[in-house]
């Protein structure tokens, strides 16, 4: 009996000890409870310092989205961590919004372990090509939304957001919205820096 407890107890702890998390790259142990989430190391820097969240749609992948009134700027005092723009999607039901946030205040790896993140939220890796990404949503029964959130430099982080009005959408489906928003930002970046 005292061999089989020993051998229980050896087992949970090289078990235990396999379990790693990787941020940008980088390796950290977790806790027996948290998933394994490993995010891609970043392929190369694209800095969101004076960028205008408005300006990374362009007017061809507005019109893909259907987008169909002016991006507007989120006043100061309703932004979370940087300068937001909104794009509606509101001439025919469903209608819903897509948020484009520059956060020039904190690496993607904060909604994983930092200050950003929030027990209460799922986060889940996504592919957004060369960049660590996730989505990042709370399961609810209601109106929900989703965020992609991508590391597109050291301590910079674009946060793609998709909010529905109702409930005509899966949260899959947000998710996938908001990561599409947040490839063709990431590829506008790209042709201005």
């Amino acid at each position: 009996m005292r061999a089989r407890s020993s051998a229980m107890i050896l087992l949970a702890t090289i078990t235990l000890g396999g379990c790693t998390t990787s941020i940008d790259g980088v390796s950290a142990p977790v806790s027996a409870t948290a998933p394994t989430l490993r995010l891609p190391v970043r392929a190369k820097e694209l800095s969101l310092q004076g960028t205008d969240p408005c300006a990374l749609l362009t007017p061809a992948q507005l019109d893909q989205l259907k987008e169909n009134g002016a991006p507007r700027r989120l006043p100061i005092d309703l932004e979370r961590d940087g300068p937001t723009c909104a794009f509606d999607v509101d001439a025919a039901a469903p209608t819903y919004t897509y948020y484009l946030e520059t956060v020039l205040t904190a690496d993607v790896g904060e909604w994983l372990t930092g200050a950003h993140h929030k027990t209460s939220m799922t986060q889940q890796p996504v592919e957004v090509p060369g960049f660590p990404a996730l989505v990042n949503f709370a399961p609810s029964a209601g109106i929900q939304d989703c965020e992609t959130l991508v590391g597109v430099a050291d301590g910079e982080t674009l946060r793609a957001e998709m909010a529905a009005d109702d409930k005509s959408f899966t949260q899959p489906q947000l998710c996938d919205m908001a990561t599409t928003v947040a490839k063709m930002a990431v590829e506008t970046l790209e042709t201005v820096k």
